[in-house]
């Protein structure tokens, strides 16, 4: 397999200036893996390999189902269990720039507990897309063999789960995250320096004695563009102007599988 994505499969209500929807497909690893699949389609016109792992409930649809299959997503790593699948709802004002969560209900992510087919565990890539840190670690333990390994994750993990959360941030090369994001885990708002600090492993569980944190850290900035640090350097790129904004759901999950395609 040339790329395994983990993360959260879901559905979404979301609010935005625009319109609104529910039960919309959505979920880190929905967004993250249909953006690599196309891209790695649009450079190769070979079969892409793209590797979901993931859990859904009984109620995900057949129809859902097959949106991933004809993106050329394999579905081999994701299982169905019992009760209810993944669900987020969110609401979106102004300009869009950020996102009020309104509720999170994990219900089946809670208990899962990932088993890679044995043919996946020495991907090019591994992308730990937002999902629960317990999956992440156990993933990324799943995988030895992996060239590049890259982890996101949002608020709820942060304030949740941070002790395991800074054990698979640890275990990375990269950590692509908001900006947001990277403030809270530093506690600090001068984001060069609370990077600096992620990176050290300073502002992550158990500090600098507990070992540095990721060789990478991006951070993802909205309109703003993005910040990366990097053993070679900072550097700082802009975001590509739109006029027309309908739903930013998915935008940073998005970037991310971009990004690891192009590294495939």
């Amino acid at each position: 397999m040339d790329m395994v994505i983990v993360g959260s499969i879901g559905y979404d209500d979301i609010q935005t200036p625009a319109e609104s929807g529910s039960d919309l497909l959505g979920g880190a690893a929905v967004y993250s893996g249909l953006a690599a699949s196309f891209h790695l389609r649009t450079k190769d016109e070979q079969p892409t390999k793209v590797g979901l792992v993931g859990v859904v409930g009984d109620d995900f649809a057949v129809y859902d189902q097959m949106i991933l299959e004809k993106a050329g997503l394999n579905l081999a790593g994701v299982v169905r269990a019992e009760g209810d699948t993944f669900r987020w709802s969110g609401k979106y004002e102004g300009a869009m720039e950020s996102v009020e969560t309104l509720a999170t209900e994990v219900n089946v992510l809670d208990d899962f507990k990932p088993n890679l087919p044995e043919v996946w565990e020495n991907p090019e890539v591994l992308f730990c897309a937002s999902t629960h840190p317990a999956t992440q670690v156990a993933v990324l333990d799943q995988c030895p063999g992996a060239q590049l390994t890259v982890l996101d994750t949002f608020m709820l993990w942060i304030e949740t789960e941070f002790q395991t959360l800074s054990e698979a941030m640890r275990k990375v090369d990269v950590v692509v995250i908001n900006e947001q994001e990277v403030c809270a885990i530093a506690e600090d708002e001068i984001l060069t320096r609370a990077m600096k600090s992620i990176i050290s492993g300073e502002a992550l569980y158990g500090g600098s004695a507990a070992g540095p944190g990721p060789r990478c850290l991006i951070a993802k900035r909205g309109s703003g563009g993005v910040i990366a640090m990097l053993p070679a350097g900072t550097l700082s790129l802009p975001a590509y102007p739109t006029d027309e904004i309908v739903d930013p759901t998915g935008c940073g999950d998005s970037f991310a599988g971009s990004l690891i395609a192009y590294l495939v």
